[in-house]
């Protein structure tokens, strides 16, 4: 081979070898270490790329062609948006996947991450099983009950083909009068502590020496978010969104506890608060997002926003975004839930990167987080859906631990006009009994808010479920008559010759700000209900409501009372136990307060003086 010959050799394999290893990318194998995977990917992305990775989008915009067009690293659903009503698993399957396509098809081929509210079971869609609210869950004291909560509830997320859920709030609602008090476990940081074993039921346990680092366990479990960073639980009056005056003490004693936690357990996010501390928007929060909880803290997963969060920085909401994009991404949010708007806020923060205004250190440590729970999480190898999972949906053993959590979560505050004549267990046989109240027979008011839809609604239609009256009907033996009347008339009580009644009122759905109530009564006919129905025939009142409400002048008319919280969709809970198959055994994780004039009111305070302890719950044996 002559000399000329072989430098052309020589050049040709250098080319060949060149050209190979450009198609060999570091990030691309899973067999590099994760820090060489991130480092690899980021050296390769443009700003334009990296802040496509910092946007999270709603998915009524995420066509395939924005989510390329603007490299979006995120989708998510607001309640109640859904990809066609009563849409099945694989038709959220198919609409995921069409996303994730388009994000595919980028240059770099980062895949998006898509989120959900699945905050009591996967909530917005059709046929899901609903499990009770966390108010609920707080009365079982049941940390491995709440786990397999969260294992159940990610198969489910991961069979619409969603890999992350805006779950668990670890919020500690100090004041019932906040809409959002049935989001919450207790009023007590240490039970809301122990239940923030949801996150690793969601995500699976973290492996031994790798605890504080986020952790997804593969293809049959979601990413996890702990919310609202932090004080969302302690706002003055429990005015929703408003500020939590506190000092730093109370911050970190009441508030906070969860959250170290949640970062040993692993927690992949934490979203911010729309709430202030002190007057200082969360959102907006430089010393707690990025000095306490990413330094202090060694938290090592992202931070997101809340819906539209970084418009409220300013009052009115959006009166000055380039501020806005300015704070919040300064204050150290990583991911920013910006439903509709999304442009602009591409524009803004594109401006204000080239400006010097925000660091492009700022810009990577966000996205040095995102691609590290990308990662983690196997988004790079599985980044769709898989169809055998659809099967998971609303499945029987969901059900089952479902109706298991709702006889678990059930708090017995009365039991007989005396204690040596309790009324429950209730017989299956009997004559004749009257089922009464707006609640006996309404799936909807059972699941409470956050249920098919953001405010949920009353009614039967809106998904699958068993009713209470429904429940009772097969429970009871076949001879005895089972009359229901949701509102009846005292002179048809006054004849119907009963052997004894229950009455099922309660709270119409409500979430968030809809749901701030400085009253706290029972809804109308509720109390007159109760009145005619328990001055003549014996009777238990079950409460369906996401917090304690005013019973104190009705409760000496009641034989028994039962608070049921937010149950959900498997009535037949609630009769295992009124019937004696089970003993109740919840105990409250909320004070139940005399009149809302003491509020707030929590265990510990100097003048606690409510109408049940916190901690209070009656027991019965089951029926051998």
């Amino acid at each position: 081979m002559g000399s000329l010959h072989k430098t052309t050799f020589v050049l040709l394999m250098f080319c060949l070898a060149a050209l190979g290893s450009a198609d060999y990318l570091k990030y691309k194998d899973p067999k590099q270490p994760l820090g060489v995977r991130i480092k690899d990917l980021l050296g390769r992305m443009t700003l334009a790329e990296k802040i496509g990775q910092m946007t999270q989008i709603e998915r009524e915009n995420a066509t395939a062609e924005a989510m390329s067009k603007y490299f979006i690293g995120s989708v998510l659903s607001g309640g109640g948006s859904v990809p066609s009503p009563q849409a099945s698993a694989a038709a959220w399957q198919s609409m995921v996947n069409e996303m994730q396509k388009g994000a595919l098809s980028t240059r770099l081929g980062i895949p998006m991450i898509y989120g959900i509210d699945a905050v009591h079971g996967h909530n917005n869609v059709y046929k899901a099983t609903i499990f009770p609210h966390n108010v609920g869950l707080g009365a079982t004291r049941d940390p491995m009950l709440i786990k397999r909560i969260g294992e159940a509830t990610a198969l489910e997320v991961r069979a619409t083909g969603i890999p992350y859920a805006f779950a668990p709030c670890i919020a500690v609602c100090r004041d019932p009068r906040w809409g959002r008090c049935y989001e919450s476990y207790s009023e007590d940081p240490k039970v809301v502590q122990s239940m923030t074993t949801l996150i690793s039921g969601l995500q699976g346990d973290v492996p031994a020496g790798s605890e504080g680092r986020p952790y997804v366990g593969g293809s049959k479990k979601v990413a996890a978010c702990a919310k609202h960073y932090v004080g969302d639980g302690g706002t003055f009056m429990g005015i929703n969104e408003n500020d939590t005056i506190i000092d730093a003490h109370g911050l970190m004693t009441i508030h906070m506890p969860a959250y170290y936690n949640s970062i040993i357990r692993g927690v992949s996010t934490v979203m911010t608060s729309y709430s202030s501390w002190n007057g200082k928007k969360m959102h907006a929060n430089h010393f707690l997002v990025t000095d306490f909880l990413k330094n202090k803290l060694k938290f090592r997963g992202f931070v997101i926003s809340d819906w539209q969060g970084i418009d409220r920085i300013t009052s009115p909401p959006g009166v000055n975004y380039s501020y806005s994009v300015e704070a919040g991404v300064g204050a150290g949010i990583d991911m920013i839930m910006v439903p509709f708007a999304y442009t602009e806020f591409i524009d803004d923060l594109t401006y204000q990167v080239k400006n010097n205004i925000i660091p492009m250190s700022r810009i990577d440590d966000a996205v040095y987080r995102i691609l590290r729970v990308k990662f983690t999480m196997g988004l790079f190898e599985s980044p769709y859906a898989d169809p055998s999972l659809v099967g998971e949906l609303g499945k029987q053993e969901h059900r089952d631990l479902a109706r298991e959590a709702v006889r678990k979560s059930l708090v017995l505050l009365k039991n007989g006009k005396s204690a040596s004549a309790p009324l429950l267990p209730l017989p299956k046989k009997a004559g004749k009994i009257l089922v009464a109240g707006s609640h006996a027979d309404d799936l909807g008011n059972q699941c409470g808010g956050w249920t098919i839809t953001w405010q949920g609604q009353t009614g039967n239609d809106k998904t699958a479920g068993t009713t209470i009256l429904s429940a009772i009907k097969s429970i009871v033996d076949p001879s005895t008559e089972v009359v229901f009347s949701e509102n009846p008339d005292s002179a048809a009580v006054d004849s119907g010759k009963y052997d004894y009644a229950i009455v099922v009122v309660g709270e119409p759905p409500y979430a968030e700000t809809f749901g701030d109530n400085l009253n706290l009564t029972i809804p109308a006919p509720g109390p007159s209900v109760i009145q005619s129905v328990c001055k003549s025939v014996r009777c238990v009142v079950v409460l369906i409501s996401g917090r304690p409400l005013v019973v104190e002048p009705y409760i000496g008319a009641m034989d028994a009372f039962v608070a049921a919280w937010l149950p959900g969709s498997e009535g037949q809970g609630v009769t295992d136990v009124l019937f004696g198959d089970y003993g109740f055994s919840g105990k409250l994780a909320r004070t139940w307060f005399k009149s809302v004039d003491q509020l707030p009111m929590n265990v510990g305070d100097k003048h606690y003086d409510p109408l049940f302890p916190f901690g209070f719950g009656l027991t019965t044996e089951a029926n051998k």
